[in-house]
Formats: C-alpha cells, structure tokens, sequence
C-alpha cells in the first residue's frame, strides 16, 4: 500500500514541479537582490505529525480490509474445493447448482474486491490532495514573511544551495498550523 501513497504523492509532486518551472520560466532573470528557496514538497509532507498519524489510520484500515478479502478467498477456494471433490457423485442437477452458487459468489467476490480498491484509491487520493493543499498555503506563508521572490520544488532544479532549503521549516510549519 505504500507504493499508492509514494506514487500519488508523486504525481501530485510533479504537477506542482511543472507549475513551478513554467512560472520560472515566465518570470524575468533572477537579480542577486531576489531570493529563491526550494522545498521537497513530498518529503515535507510525509515529514508532518499528521500525515504519520493519517497514513497509520490508513494503513490499520488497508491491513483489516485486507484480511476481509482473504478470508472471503478462502470461502471462495473451499466452495471450489469442495465441487471439485464432490462433482462426480452429485446429481446433475445439484452440481449445477452449485456450480451456479460458486460462480454468484466468485463474481461478488471481484466486485467487492474492485470497490475496495477504488474506495482506497480514492480516500488516498483524498488525503494526499487535502495535505498538499495544507502544504501549498504553508508555503506560501513562509514565501510572504520571510519575503522569498519564489518557492520552488526541488525535485525540478538541477542545482540550489542547501542553505535555501525549506523542507524542514515547512513541515515544522505545517505541524503548527495544523495541529
């Protein structure tokens, strides 16, 4: 389930990278007065109090779900079991049956399995889009007081001066702002 999280995360990474690089390359040449800083949006947000407590929550769900599914496989695997040892002394009519009630319950299974998986997908989705907004407005705030000409994503810059890095401060920040 991580993996979800990480490409997510990701994907909404780049978008803001893509964002930050056309507005750099819209805005005039940097002048040495200007000042420019640069965050790991990514790590700054699994870096907060809430995202560890969030993604925990999550994962316990995932983990229970999980097990749900598995137990309802192995429901599944008995029945088929099951027709397989019974299917050459059952009356045609009964191995039909059962064949048909199998069949029901495998279907029921893949969609069960096909919603849980999309409602995951989107309460991730959810979640991470909240935090990045969070994350965004925190940015901003820090861009405004400490009078930053701009914020960038440092995953779209080939080089920055780790003296600029704001990673730290923003997750600092958003753990403040919202506790």
């Amino acid at each position: 389930m991580p993996y979800i999280f990480t490409r997510s995360m990701t994907r909404c990474c780049r978008l803001f990278s893509i964002t930050a690089l056309v507005f750099l390359l819209t805005v005039s040449v940097a002048t040495a007065q200007d000042k420019v800083g640069f965050i790991d949006v990514q790590k700054a947000i699994s870096s907060t109090q809430a995202w560890k407590k969030g993604f925990a929550a999550f994962k316990v769900n995932f983990k229970r779900q999980r097990d749900v599914i598995t137990q309802k496989e192995n429901q599944i695997k008995k029945l088929l079991e099951d027709l397989n040892k019974q299917s050459f002394i059952l009356d045609p009519k009964l191995k039909k049956k059962k064949e048909d009630q199998f069949r029901k319950e495998k279907v029921a299974f893949e969609r069960y399995v096909e919603d849980q998986n999309k409602e995951f997908g989107l309460k991730e989705k959810e979640m991470t889009r909240n935090f990045l907004k969070g994350m965004i407005e925190v940015i901003q705030k820090i861009g405004k007081e400490r009078k930053y000409t701009m914020i960038l994503e440092k995953k779209s810059v080939l080089y920055n001066n780790t003296g600029n890095d704001l990673t730290d401060q923003a997750t600092k920040a958003y753990d403040k702002t919202f506790k």
